[in-house]
């Protein structure tokens, strides 16, 4: 009797469990939408921009093209930083869930601008969901997983970012070659992004707050209530509340944080790593492929109908590195990946230059630079874009994390907005080749910096990394932390 009542006892203890991480991973794909909506959104200009930019409907030169491709991470700059502060305030729930409402005005606007000012303001708007976005959904999901699932549970955000982005590019090809006759059809590829936005705003409100965020306003009970849900039981919920007080408690003097607490300086140079961060993912030049896939495409040789449908391979390359990085992250140590990955781009772009010069021209030249475009975006994909947004979301300590992610992703956006402003640009007075030299010079600087400054954080807590941090830890020293003693 005793052992079939250890049996069943057992048997519910495991479906709780498993049911619980169903919760977890629910609720991370709901938070995930908003990743969805950045894929979306700043991917709808690959494809709609030049049917938008005719004479007959916004009439946009390669300036006004930067600007409406690149309005939005402008807007994303100060989204993020704003938003990074607001859910240190308000909490990550409220902020997401305001976010989804400025998701739905922006598109609006954007499906409905009479001409490239309209355009170009409401692609800012919407700039200020995807990058307060940016900053609140990979700290919300961190905050929500275990140590040992982390880095795979962050990473479903960006998977998301590339797969809305493929289905912009689908979208775009779609009805760019079905109905490209039709000279309005760009005002439909962009209102495809109200569908998840309101699934975003529907969604949120079943998602519990941040457990760390309400420690931090001193509302445990709520706090380890939503902790349960989650945690396979009471007695793990119950030490992870513990953990996270006695955190807070030695870092006393940072619970109530302004830019002052800069002049603290492992704080400050945390902030730093962070930034340069940011700036070191979009001077490598993803954008270049993921706004203007379609127009490297087209220079590059294809018909424009042909290069819509050549740019859906970049949509669907990307969304299998990030699958196959969130596979590896367990295996191979962050820094490891990030420095390899920023390797592999920089001689891709090196490739790109050089045969630029030698085949422009050729009917073998287009598919050749589809092939490089592929090849960069699994290095790019495959181990720096996600491992950067994951770093960014476990360095910070918890009482500036929210503040700390918005000024990283200020920077990070800043650098976005100008690359995809300055891409166009370049690109009419430069040429493809001389492009292609810039941004390779920038994968070196961008290669040196992530061997100097990227520190390894796999396996640790989000409080032992704040420790660590906070001793001093050098990522040129310690390659690889021990999990015995913790970051030295």
């Amino acid at each position: 009797m005793n052992n079939n009542q250890n049996t069943t006892s057992k048997s519910e203890d495991i479906i709780t469990t498993n049911k619980k991480m169903v919760n977890l991973q629910t609720y991370g794909w709901i938070i995930t939408l908003g990743g969805l909506l950045f894929g979306i959104d700043t991917g709808a200009t690959n494809g709609s921009l030049t049917f938008m930019s005719k004479p007959s409907q916004l009439n946009l030169n390669a300036s006004d093209e930067g600007l409406v491709t690149s309005g939005i991470t402008l807007g994303a700059a100060f989204g993020a930083i704003i938003g990074g502060k607001l859910s240190d305030h308000f909490g990550r729930k409220r902020i997401l869930m305001y976010s989804a409402w400025i998701f739905i005005l922006g598109t609006l606007g954007c499906t409905f601008a009479p001409n490239a000012y309209v355009m170009i303001l409401c692609r800012f708007v919407l700039g200020l969901a995807v990058g307060a976005e940016s900053v609140i959904s990979p700290v919300f999901l961190a905050e929500l997983s275990t140590p040992q699932i982390r880095g795979k549970f962050v990473n479903h955000h960006e998977l998301m970012i590339v797969v809305g982005q493929l289905l912009s590019y689908i979208i775009n090809a779609l009805f760019g070659v079905l109905l490209g006759s039709y000279s309005g059809i760009w005002r439909y590829m962009l209102a495809v992004g109200l569908i998840p936005e309101i699934l975003l705003l529907i969604g949120i409100n079943r998602v519990p707050e941040s457990p760390r965020w309400l420690v931090t306003k001193h509302n445990d009970q709520q706090a380890l209530h939503n902790l349960e849900k989650i945690r396979d039981s009471k007695k793990t919920a119950v030490a992870e509340i513990a953990q996270i007080k006695v955190s807070l408690t030695a870092n006393s003097k940072q619970k109530k944080v302004t830019f002052k607490d800069l002049k603290t300086p492992w704080i400050r140079r945390l902030i730093l790593i962070g930034i340069g961060l940011g700036i070191m993912q979009q001077a490598i030049g993803i954008n270049i492929i993921m706004f203007y896939g379609t127009t490297v495409l087209s220079d590059a040789g294809f018909s424009h109908s042909a290069a819509l449908i050549a740019n859906i391979s970049n949509g669907i390359i990307s969304t299998l590195a990030t699958i196959a990085s969130i596979r590896i992250m367990g295996v191979v140590n962050r820094r490891k990946m990030v420095i390899t990955a920023i390797c592999g781009t920089t001689i891709t772009m090196l490739t790109i230059s050089v045969l630029s010069f030698f085949l422009k021209g050729s009917f073998i030249f287009p598919f050749v630079m589809l092939l490089l475009m592929a090849i960069f975006l699994i290095f790019f994909q495959g181990g720096v874009s996600p491992i950067v947004w994951v770093l960014l979301s476990e360095i910070f300590p918890q009482a500036i994390r929210g503040m700390a992610m918005g000024i990283a992703t200020f920077f990070l956006w800043l650098s976005n907005f100008l690359v995809g402003y300055l891409f166009p640009i370049l690109l009419e007075h430069l040429g493809l080749g001389k492009t292609f030299v810039v941004f390779t010079i920038l994968n070196v600087v961008s290669l040196l910096y992530a061997i100097k400054f990227i520190p390894e954080t796999q396996g640790k807590s989000l409080e032992e990394l704040q420790s660590g941090f906070q001793d001093g830890y050098e990522p040129q020293k310690h390659h690889q932390l021990d999990d015995g003693e913790g970051i030295k």
